[in-house]
Order: structure tokens, then sequence, then C-alpha cells
């Protein structure tokens, strides 16, 4: 059956930069071992506009980013060195460990000059055993994905394995992680055997057991549903899930198993032991006071 059904919240990660926050959410922190969800976007930039939709750089640890662009281009700069343009189809796959920073900078001129942005950014959190690894950095193209269709369905496997499909993309645990497009009156199920699922709809409507959901909702159902989805109109879709890692504190841009960990982190940020982009060091976000809303993740508060 349908667990829960979570309305995307409107949240500012810079200013004059608002998203569609999905995950976390109150009544359900994870799906799998997906503990955020952002999609930004669309947003299209006003020709000749200076842009001030920057994420600066900032830190994390404990869990994996995973960027995924629809429209537009963006900048990757991370405390290894890296700089990777992530294009439309690829997957920009961070993982913190023990700690990284990085910056997201939307420097591309089909971007800053009347292009569109549309994006969708999760956080996967690491397993206990690898929460302190070294941290990593890997950009997958889109022809490195497997994709499969069908009448009225396309479908990508940006990580995991899904329906018989294996992607190449490196992950820490089972999980997986879909972008489908449907045309309206197409049917199409969740993966089989794994212990959460969900599906965020990004655009268009689906149905569920005669029940019409539209854009913005993430849709949860309970282990062993075999739930038939059905396109109301031609639809986007992001499937996500996998199995639970157990309980995970996350504060600011922070994810751990331990409550002692993420202060450990706060102090790093504060005294810079977590190192800046060689490449991108001249701003950087500080540590966000107690009942601020910080960019880059959610907002600071008690542990969760």
């Amino acid at each position: 059956m349908l667990e829960i059904v979570i309305e995307s919240r409107k949240a500012e990660i810079m200013p004059g930069f608002a998203v569609q926050r999905i995950l976390p959410y109150q009544l359900r922190r994870m799906v799998g071992p997906f503990i955020f969800m952002d999609h930004g976007g669309p947003i299209s930039m006003p020709v000749g506009a200076t842009t001030n939709i920057d994420v600066l750089p900032h830190p994390h640890i404990g869990l994996s980013t995973v960027s995924y662009l629809f429209n537009g281009n963006v900048t990757h700069r991370d405390s290894l060195g890296v700089e990777q343009l992530i294009k439309p189809g690829e997957v920009n796959w961070m993982t913190a460990g023990k700690g990284i920073a990085h910056s997201e900078r939307f420097e591309s001129p089909a971007v800053l000059n009347g292009g569109e942005l549309e994006m969708i950014q999760t956080w996967v959190a690491l397993p206990e055993n690898d929460e302190e690894a070294d941290p990593s950095f890997r950009n997958y193209k889109s022809q490195e994905l497997p994709v499969f269709t069908d009448t009225g369905v396309w479908m990508r496997l940006i990580a995991g394995t899904a329906y018989g499909l294996k992607s190449e993309v490196r992950v820490n645990s089972p999980l997986f992680y879909l972008h489908v497009v449907l045309d309206k009156g197409a049917r199409f199920g969740l993966p089989k055997g794994f212990s959460e699922r969900g599906v965020y709809i990004v655009k268009g409507g689906v149905e569920v057991n005669g029940i019409a959901y539209t854009a913005g909702k993430l849709l949860v159902f309970t282990k062993g549903v075999d739930p038939l989805i059905i396109a109301k109109e031609n639809c986007t879709l992001m499937m996500l899930g996998g199995e639970h890692l157990g309980h995970r504190y996350i504060w600011w841009n922070f994810v751990s198993s331990r409550k002692e960990r993420i202060e450990e982190a706060k102090e790093d940020w504060k005294q810079g032991r977590i190192l800046l982009p060689p490449n991108d060091n001249a701003e950087f976000i500080p540590l966000p006071e107690i009942n601020s809303r910080p960019a880059g993740g959610p907002p600071p508060g008690a542990l969760s």
C-alpha cells in the first residue's frame, strides 16, 4: 500500500535561488539510503542577467551527493582539486566520507543568456563502515548509464540495479535510482526486491489505485507492494529506494550514525580542517547559526 505522500516544500538554498525540498521530511526522514532530495528549477535566466544562484563552497561528511540535470549545465569544484562540468543526463557522484568541500557554480553561457536550468540533487547516506572513507568524485557520462525503452516508456538507470539492469555507478549499499519518462496512458511498476521505494513526480501526473497524484509529490510505498503506476498525462518521474541503513543524524550538510561526529564536523569546518576547493577558495559558506536557514542542505537545529 501507499505508506505516505510527501508534498515538496519551498526552500531557499542561496538568496534568490529557491528549490523544492522533498527529503528529509518530518514524518519520513529517508527512503532506503536516500536522506535528502531537492528539485531545483526549472529556472530561466534573463538574457544578460548576473547570476546569484551559485552555491558557494560548503562541507559534507558521511554521505554521497548525487547531481542529475534535466536542462542546463553546472560546474562542480571540490577540495580534491576536481573541476567538472555536468551536463543533462550525466551523473556527478561525490562521496564525502570523512570530509570534503565543494561548490556548484552556474557559469554556462547557455544558462546565463536565456537558457533553462533544472536539476535533482539527492544525498545517499553511507554504511557505517564507509562513513570515514577517503572522499572521492566521479562523473559518469550519459552513454555509461543503461537505458530501456518500450511503447510509451523511456527509462535511464542512474545508479544501482533494477529490472535486470545494472548501472556502472559505484554505490556503497543496495539501491536503485531511475529517471523515467512516460507517455500518457503508459503503465509502469516499481522495481522489486527492495524494502523501501519511492516515486517523485517531476512533471505531469500519475494514477495509483484509482487516485491521481500531481507534480511535486513523493509517493512512498510499503514493502511487498507492487503498485501499478498509470500516466494520466505525459510525465517525468524519479524512482529511488533501497535498503535502510539504520538511524542517521543530519545537521546542515553533515550526516552520521554518531551524534558526536556531527559536533566534530562543525568544529572541523569552523577551524578550516575541511579544505576549500583549491580552484574556488575565495569565499565559502560559514557554519550557520543555530536558528538560521543555511544554503546547501536542511536547516540546522536539533539533530534528527
